[in-house]
Formats: C-alpha cells, structure tokens, sequence
C-alpha cells in the first residue's frame, strides 16, 4: 500500500471509480479502459490514469484495466483498515436524510450517534441512531472513541458546534452548513456546500443556452 498522502480529490475520484466499479462488475464486465472512466465522470483519460497510477495499479494496451483487480486496489487504499465511528450534530431535514440513508449500509463508518438541541428531538432513535442533548457531545464523543461528526446545524450555530467537536476530540469534519469554518491543522475538514453546487449548475445550464 503506498504510504504517500493522496490529494484530496484523488481520493475523491478513487471513490467514484469504485462505485463504477461495482456496477461493471455486477453487470459481468471483466475489463474496462480509462477513457470509459472518464466519460462517465467528465474527466479526461489521462486523469483517470494519473489517479491510478498513483496507487500503484496498471493496465494494458489491449484490454484495459482488470475491473476485479482495480477494484481490490482502490479499496485497500481508501477503505479504512478498522471501524470509525461517527455522529450527525444537527438532526433536521438535512441531519435526518443522511442518518436514514446510512441505516442498514454495510460500511466500516457508522453512524452510532447525533445531537441536538431541540427537546423534542433528544432522547429519540431516528433508524436506529440514538440522539443526544448537545450539551452531552463531548462527554459520549470521548467516552465512544467518537473520530468523524457531519456538521448540519443552521449556520448561525456552525461555528460555535465546530469548536466543541475539536474540544472533543474529533479528528475530521464533514462541513453541510454554508459557512466556511476554520479548524486546527489536526482536524480534516471537507467543506459541501449544496447551493455552490447548484449554481454552477446552473452556470454551466445557462452557457449551453446562450451557444444554441
């Protein structure tokens, strides 16, 4: 396995890789080329060879990649060796879908936990998943070895939660409110911002109007 540090979005696309994968390898398809990848992910086919070649996985000329080894390889890169555990901080529509969503998915990341501040929300299971008063956060992250929460608290709240989730030990964040947060170099933070997203969507939407 290397043991260099992956760029971020390369580790990004591994995982789509692996999810298209997946549905080849369910479909009975045993090799498949870069430039397949790439047009199915809008990127170009060098990338896709670039990101694979730095996990030390080749293909060939003739066929391709092998679908079952490239899957193999990616997943022992970027699947973690053991179980992390995770929390939702912030259980409204957003928090909710993501909870239900993760219910019943076999993965070494589970969800074992959310928190909120709503009385009528805590001391509740929302598909399995307990949730906590807020003010308990930092006694359960520590007392179950808590390492990732996904943040979707309203704005006004995000940064004052962020700062009790690094008191607390947690070591990466999943950022879905709309601010930018700021948080020591030991904690990863990946920022998703749904209305950034949608614009340049629309951007994009809006040139394809204007060429016809």
């Amino acid at each position: 396995m290397t043991t260099t540090r992956l760029p971020d979005k390369t580790v990004e696309r591994l995982s789509q890789y692996r999810h298209l994968l997946m549905a080849y390898s369910n479909f009975g398809k045993q090799h498949i080329f870069s430039h397949e990848l790439a047009g199915m992910l809008h990127i170009t086919p060098v990338q896709v060879r670039r990101d694979i070649m730095l996990i030390g996985h080749t293909g060939t000329l003739r066929r391709g990649y092998d679908v079952r080894d490239l899957l193999k390889r990616i997943s022992k890169i970027i699947d973690v060796d053991i179980g992390m555990k995770v929390v939702v901080v912030g259980v409204g529509l957003m928090g909710g879908a993501i909870i239900n969503y993760f219910s019943g998915k076999r993965s070494k990341l589970t969800i074992v936990g959310a928190f909120d501040i709503d009385p009528e929300k805590v001391n509740r299971v929302y598909a399995g998943v307990p949730c906590y008063p807020a003010d308990k956060l930092r006694e359960i992250v520590r007392a179950e070895d808590i390492d990732i929460a996904i943040l979707t608290v309203p704005p006004a709240d995000a940064e004052a939660m962020t700062e009790k989730l690094v008191m607390a030990g947690i070591k990466g964040i999943l950022n879905f409110t709309t601010i930018p947060l700021n948080v020591p170099e030991h904690v990863y933070l990946e920022e998703y911002n749904m209305i950034s997203s949608l614009e340049k969507v629309a951007y994009f939407v809006k040139k394809q109007k204007i060429n016809k």
